[in-house]
């Protein structure tokens, strides 16, 4: 535990837990909506962020969190109106935001090439206090809209018809959920980089949904799942001087193997016993309808 004595690593693991908690949080409603690859296409555009920060000797998080921001509104905006050329305008857009960074970076001052890399990849000795100040903002936003508007997020990414029949504000809370994945997206930059933090919003869920088709449960296990890679990520890249980012990752790619190893035999007692019409495990469980199960969603 001797890497607690350095200020670095403490800042370094309170941004890790921080993301760990936050990335799967937003990730699960992106499943949900089948937009599993939003984060990677908002952490292309927040490159853009990142490179103006360098040239205008702004902070590098913030400005990542405007661009970003504005860049998954115009995800939505093309995503409703887009229709059949949708596609090309959203890769545009993506190219166009990696593009922009690199640009603007190296029209930065001298320097700034090597510290670009800690955005793209993360990096442990680089998270400053404000940093750290930052992204605990932004991930207390990202916490209180994923769980204070679970519901209504949860209702609008399983069925948006249904929602706007019950009256819910569909558009407005896509476009909440949009600008939380981009506020996501910048809180973890700094420890797992732009180019690796979709894998940590997706990849966790995914692991979850082995064990479970509960949507609360399946939201508690990818916290704990994403938590733990990200601390034990942060711990490996210190002790083995390798990329926390890609360490993260990794790892995460790790529980998902583990956990799709593990459900299997549950998997195959919960068909022989609706086979025969026992009951097979958590009664909650064995209540989801086979239609939830085959198409990758989880039930309330």
């Amino acid at each position: 535990m001797d890497f607690l004595n350095y200020d670095f690593m403490q800042r370094a693991l309170l941004a890790a837990v921080l993301v760990g908690i936050t990335a799967p949080a937003v990730g699960i409603y992106l499943v949900q909506r089948r937009q599993a690859l939003m984060g990677d296409g908002i952490g292309h555009v927040a490159m853009t962020g990142v490179g103006l920060g360098f040239l205008l000797s702004w902070s590098p998080v913030w400005m990542a969190t405007l661009v970003s921001v504005l860049g998954a509104v115009l995800m939505e905006l093309i995503r409703w109106y887009g229709r059949t050329r949708g596609d090309i305008a959203l890769a545009m857009l993506f190219y166009g935001g990696m593009a922009g960074g690199v640009m603007f970076i190296n029209l930065a001052p001298t320097g700034s090439n090597a510290n670009l890399t800690s955005y793209l990849f993360g990096s442990l000795s680089t998270v400053s206090e404000s940093d750290v100040t930052a992204i605990v903002l932004l991930a207390a936003f990202v916490v209180l809209v994923t769980l204070g508007l679970r519901r209504q997020l949860f209702a609008v990414s399983q069925d948006e018809e249904f929602a706007r029949v019950t009256g819910l504000p569909v558009r407005a809370l896509n476009l909440l959920t949009a600008i939380t994945a981009a506020v996501t997206v910048t809180v973890a930059m700094r420890v797992v980089g732009l180019l690796l933090v979709s894998a940590l919003m997706v990849v966790p869920v995914a692991a979850a949904q082995q064990l479970s088709r509960s949507f609360a449960a399946t939201f508690a296990i990818a916290v704990g799942i994403g938590v733990t890679v990200t601390i034990g990520g942060t711990v490996t890249s210190y002790y083995q001087d390798v990329p926390p980012g890609a360490t993260i990752v990794l790892l995460t790619i790790g529980a998902f193997i583990a956990l799709t190893a593990l459900a299997a035999p549950l998997a195959r007692r919960r068909a022989r016993a609706m086979a025969t019409g026992e009951p097979a495990g958590d009664p909650a469980e064995c209540a989801i309808p086979a239609s939830r199960e085959s198409d990758g969603k989880v039930g309330v």
